[in-house]
């Protein structure tokens, strides 16, 4: 505790300075739960930090997880308030990244994001933080005056790492017929702390100092490379074993006559491998500023003595690596075989057994370690003769150990560790106030230059991720020449069928871009050719005007209201477009752009609108063809469940957009019946239209109009048609059942900022009441007959609400506006369960006049059902009409 107050008092003057707002802004520091590996147990401060800060008059929150090493008690004796709820927090600290979904808006957060070298799988984290407005604060980036890490558990993965690798250094030698001492070393999670681990380590030393190592193995040797806290780490472990530090020209004599009852070790630094390529000479000067210039004799003057090589140094892109895939192959190669050699004690097959990577640098200085490994499997064996990695640590090859995490195997100790380092710069984050501009803050440089996003933009120390972002997703989608490009906007209901149409032909290129990076990678993975890519096409348009340049097609199934953004940069970059949705009147605006840029852009390319219009201009054009003229068309479609995927007050389940199925219903109508133009206004009339349809009669059918249908008498070629109406198809009740929504004000798109993330959640309950002008203190049979009146005294729709809880205290989901909440909400309750299947109903009713005077009416029926195991009804539906129309347009068949 001493040391803590000692570190306290080297505060930075700008700490000093923002203790001074403390007066009038009570600082909140949250300690967030670790969610996302099972085997994160640390925390980024332990309760003897804790109590420092409570004691200081600091409220500390810390979120409740039975996974944390230290039991949440202690913390709670520190002063610390153990909770769910950290949304009063201004500063949330953690270990390791958080899911995109519980990032809070507006706050400062600090934790190891592994974004600044444009870390694939952290992006769509990155874009989260960003668009949430959130100051991260990286640890990774808080440096001294020379650049070394100031917070870090450097030295405790160079001590468990160690631990790991002794213990698998025991399993081989065992697969290669030899008992070893090192076969009662453990992994290093399995002791209870690090006291136990050395102990273990020292009965192992103590086997070795008595001869117990087969003498065929020969001299065991221990190669550490850097010099910095991973390195001293795993020296600690290694010095308890009876050991003789040698250097490294020293190597290769001791690993052939050596004293069999001790080990060696060298540690490896610069001057004892790099040499300049021109005169085999080292200048550390020289080689700091020009290292291209250099080369590494570490695989022929120390890798072939050694046993175990514990590498504890990056890699960067212009320096030599330590060891790369031919090294591998010559390092393999099966040593001479000597007279004393028999069954029952065999030479091993060649020096170099082992490799423990503690840097987890994947592709950097060890060329060949190209994926890490896991605490759940901590060894593969990598054949560089067939460059495979397999679990296991028999066959050829070397045992390698990658694991990314170490220090969470010793958790209590990482975390008193880490915390001595973070505890004195804690005092000025908590002085953090996100909603600020990052440059009216105060911070020591060290805090100041981790800051990697701040106010929703990447701060001028990081703008370069971003480059590097767009550089390698340009590498991705040009790597493959003599492609088609197509660049496929959202990844979501309706995606699959477009990428798989596309994908048949091996030419094709998809980029699927979403805002989704999960969604995207999950699609992209089950076909050929496909590459996936995040971008917000709202707030990345620079990034999506890249994009749709390096494309030779973008096909959008974004909502409508994006479409004009996206065509405008079509236009600019002169690519063709394709989209399923309506022609909207944004879209009809650039008719004069699209025709002086030259290019092609395809609407209404999917079901409906898509499909009805082939089937109906078949039928129209075949009448025409026989002398009829045509005096009515109605056509209705729909994509509803199954009937027996039916079973709730709205007869519904989701396969496309739930804003957009719920904006439907508010949405304005035009249609003409008998010769009368008929207005429905916006706002929820619509529902008031909705009639039995029973066209099939074993289907429960209902139906509304559509937007305006009378735009299509020209198109169609039906200007004399007294009747034209396009409508919505849905089951019975549905209609009602919304009516009741929009009574309620529920569909609404209007901003809501009582519903945002960083807010308590609110219930249903007293969103109604908000709605209604009610106190949410009202008795709950108060509140239900206001609700009853509210929704015209129907008990169908109170017993909708009641079935979806929105008559109780359950939380209303996080959103912007009342809409977004309700359509998450429905969305839980209404998404497609396995095995269940959706269908799309679709019929046209075209009256045509024969010359004769006689009327008909032709029937034209769609009925489609999803399959459970693939493509819903609605995918198939919408995608494969978009995908042929793409392929139409690459092979200019427009």
């Amino acid at each position: 505790m001493h040391r803590v107050l000692s570190l306290q008092a080297r505060k930075t003057p700008s700490c000093l300075t923002g203790q001074r707002r403390y007066e009038h802004h009570r600082a909140i520091l949250a300690i967030r739960r670790e969610d996302v590996n099972p085997w994160e147990r640390r925390a980024p401060l332990a309760p003897r930090h804790v109590k420092e800060l409570t004691n200081n008059g600091v409220k500390v929150l810390v979120q409740p997880s039975n996974r944390r090493a230290i039991h949440e008690k202690f913390y709670m004796k520190a002063g610390a308030v153990v909770q769910e709820d950290i949304s009063e927090a201004s500063l949330i600290i953690g270990v390791k990244r958080m899911p995109e979904e519980k990032v809070i808006p507006r706050k400062t957060y600090a934790f190891f994001s592994h974004t600044i070298k444009a870390q694939e799988p952290n992006m769509g984290l990155l874009d989260d933080l960003l668009k949430k407005e959130v100051r991260l604060i990286d640890y990774e980036k808080m440096v001294d005056a020379n650049g070394y890490r100031i917070v870090a558990f450097g030295q405790w993965a160079g001590v468990a790492g160690m631990i790991n690798i002794l213990h698998g250094l025991g399993l081989r030698f065992l697969a290669l017929g030899h008992n070893t001492p090192f076969m009662h070393i453990g992994m290093a999670h399995n002791y209870r702390n690090v006291s136990q681990a050395i102990q273990a380590v020292r009965d192992c030393g103590y086997e070795i100092s008595m001869g117990l190592m087969p003498k065929s193995i020969g001299p065991v040797t221990f190669c550490f490379t850097g010099t910095g806290n991973v390195s001293k780490g795993a020296q600690d472990i290694i010095n308890e074993l009876p050991v003789e530090y040698v250097e490294p020209h020293e190597l290769k004599d001791v690993s052939e006559t050596g004293d069999m009852t001790k080990v060696y070790a060298t540690v490896l630094s610069r001057h004892h491998h790099l040499v300049r390529k021109s005169d085999g000479l080292y200048d550390p000067m020289e080689y700091e500023n020009r290292p291209e210039l250099y080369t590494s004799h570490f695989r022929t003057s120390v890798a072939p003595y050694t046993t175990c090589l514990i590498n504890g140094i990056y890699w960067d892109p212009q320096t030599p690596r330590l060891l790369k895939r031919l090294d591998a192959q010559r390092l393999i190669r099966p040593r001479k075989t000597s007279s004393n050699d028999h069954e029952g004690s065999p030479a091993l097959p060649h020096k170099l057994l082992a490799i423990c990577d503690i840097s987890a640098d994947t592709g950097g200085s060890i060329e060949f370690m190209t994926e890490c490994t896991t605490i759940d499997k901590p060894f593969c064996m990598y054949d560089a003769d067939q460059h495979i990695d397999h679990d296991s640590v028999e066959g050829n090859g070397f045992l390698m150990c990658s694991i990314d995490n170490l220090p969470a195997q010793l958790p209590i100790e990482a975390t008193e560790y880490f915390g001595d380092r973070l505890f004195p710069y804690i005092w000025e984050m908590l002085l953090s106030d996100a909603t600020r501009p990052l440059e009216e803050e105060e911070f020591s440089p060290q805090v100041r230059d981790a800051i990697i996003t701040s106010n929703g933009v990447l701060t001028p120390k990081f703008e370069y991720i971003e480059k590097l972002r767009e550089r390698r997703e340009k590498a991705q989608i040009m790597k493959k020449g003599g492609m088609k490009r197509v660049l496929l906007l959202g990844s979501g209901y309706v995606s699959g069928p477009v990428v798989e149409y596309l994908t048949r032909n091996e030419k094709v290129q998809v980029t699927v871009a979403s805002s989704l990076l999960k969604q995207a990678e999950e699609l992209a993975a089950k076909y050929p050719n496909t590459i996936p890519i995040m971008v917000d096409v709202s707030s990345q348009k620079g990034h999506l005007d890249s994009l749709v340049k390096d494309h030779d097609l973008v096909i959008s199934m974004l909502p409508y209201s994006f479409h004009p953004l996206v065509a405008k940069h079509c236009i600019n970059r002169k690519v063709n477009m394709v989209t399923a949705s309506y022609l909207s009147p944004g879209m009809k605006e650039l008719q004069s752009s699209v025709e002086e840029a030259g290019i092609t852009i395809v609407n209404e390319m999917g079901l409906d609108p898509g499909i009805d219009h082939m089937l109906a201009m078949e039928c129209i054009d075949q009448s025409k063809a026989e002398g009829c003229s045509v005096e009515s068309y109605i056509s209705f479609c729909g994509g509803i469940p199954a009937p027996e995927c039916s079973d709730n007050p709205l007869r519904y389940k989701f396969s496309w957009s739930p804003s957009g199925v719920l904006l439907n219903t508010i949405n304005p109508a035009i249609f003409l019946k008998d010769n009368q133009v008929v207005n429905v206004p916006a706002g929820g009339s619509l529902m008031d239209f909705a009639k039995p349809m029973d066209f099939f009669p074993g289907f429960n059918l209902e139906g509304f109009p559509n937007r305006d249908s009378t735009i299509y008498a020209e198109p169609y070629g039906i200007q004399t048609a007294h009747t034209l109406i396009r409508g919505t198809l849905r089951y019975k009740g549905f209609a009602s059942a919304l009516s009741g929504f929009i009574k309620l004000g529920l569909i609404n798109t209007e901003p809501r900022p009582a519903l945002q993330a960083s807010l308590s959640p609110v219930s249903w309950k007293d969103l109604l009441c908000q709605q209604m002008g009610l106190s949410s203190s009202v008795s709950q049979e108060t509140f239900e007959q206001a609700v009853f009146e509210r929704v015209q005294r129907d008990q169908f729709r109170m017993d909708t609400l009641r079935w979806f809880g929105m008559l109780s205290d359950e939380a209303v989901p996080h959103a912007d506006s009342v809409l977004a909440a309700l359509a998450k909400h429905l969305e839980n309750r209404l998404s497609f369960e396995k095995g269940e299947r959706d269908m799309i109903i679709m019929r046209n009713d075209v009256g045509i006049r024969h010359p004769t005077g006689e009327l008909e009416t032709k029937h034209v029926s769609l009925v489609v059902y999803g399959d459970p195991n693939g493509f819903s009804a609605m995918a198939k539906t919408v995608g494969y009409p978009a995908a042929i129309a793409a392929r139409m347009v690459l092979d200019d068949h427009t």
